[in-house]
């Protein structure tokens, strides 16, 4: 296998954060979009449980459903051929009796193909996340504005202001490195803390909305091709606006079949 197609591993990712080489993270939903980004060598696939909002048309993540997240999680392993496919348990999932967690991540880990899970949480969830490691599956840990937590953290707010709140999530890292998380997301976190963190963990830091300093970088797909309008953030810097792209594809098909344009002779099957 040529170097260029073998997967991606975690100890590739924590060799790129020693090398001072950046990780990129993407979401995917489906085997078509998880296939387009995998074949531009994004490092690593997440399937997001902000399915749910992106794609669900749910107002927050809280929603979503393991099996709905197996199922988005096995279609974009089907797709995915080199880069790590991560997939989010979703609320209340992994903040249940160990057993329960123990049993949910297997399913994930069995029936999609995943290369490992993510989880938010900080210093509380580190127990589960030792757990998981020593069952055998990489665990992503999430810090900083954890989208489970919305309703708890007054809504989507900048985290980690201030001098205490900033020490808290440092010890919160730690801890999820101690427990043998592989990686950790930042999100919504001031840049200069951010830094703080990535410089005092041994494990890659993936940021969204947290400045430059992280050892990666992660939007959602949906929001950076332009075509989720809706979701308007500082952070999100928009390569495409598909949703245009969209609308005019849409308009020009629906008077060729008006005028009877579409379809022609070279759109029809002769005898």
């Amino acid at each position: 296998m040529s170097e260029s197609l073998k997967p991606v591993t975690v100890h590739e990712l924590l060799n790129r954060k020693r090398a001072g080489e950046k990780i990129v993270m993407l979401t995917a939903y489906d085997a078509l979009f998880g296939r387009l980004v995998d074949e531009e060598g994004i490092d690593v696939v997440l399937v997001g449980d902000s399915v749910n909002t992106v794609l669900a048309g749910r107002e927050t993540t809280l929603s979503a459903t393991l099996d709905q997240m197996i199922y988005h999680g096995r279609s974009v392993a089907a797709g995915v051929k080199r880069a790590m496919v991560i997939v989010d348990m979703p609320f209340l999932t992994f903040q249940v009796s160990l057993e329960d967690t123990k049993r949910n991540v297997g399913r994930v880990m069995q029936e999609t193909g995943a290369a490992g899970v993510k989880v938010e949480g900080g210093r509380s969830i580190a127990p589960t996340i030792r757990a998981l490691v020593e069952m055998g599956v990489p665990v992503m840990g999430h810090i900083g504005f954890t989208p489970q937590s919305v309703h708890a953290l007054g809504g989507y707010r900048v985290q980690g202001r201030g001098e205490a709140a900033a020490a808290r999530l440092i010890e919160d890292a730690r801890a999820l490195q101690d427990a043998g998380a592989f990686s950790i997301v930042l999100e919504l976190i001031p840049s200069a803390v951010a830094r703080r963190i990535t410089e005092a963990v041994e494990i890659p830091t993936i940021g969204i909305g947290s400045g430059p300093y992280c050892d990666g970088q992660v939007l959602v797909l949906h929001d950076m091709l332009g075509l989720n309008e809706q979701f308007k953030a500082k952070f999100v810097k928009r390569y495409a606006n598909l949703a245009d792209e969209v609308r005019r594809a849409v308009r020009q098909f629906r008077e060729e079949v008006r005028s009877g344009q579409y379809p022609d002779e070279a759109h029809s099957f002769q005898e």
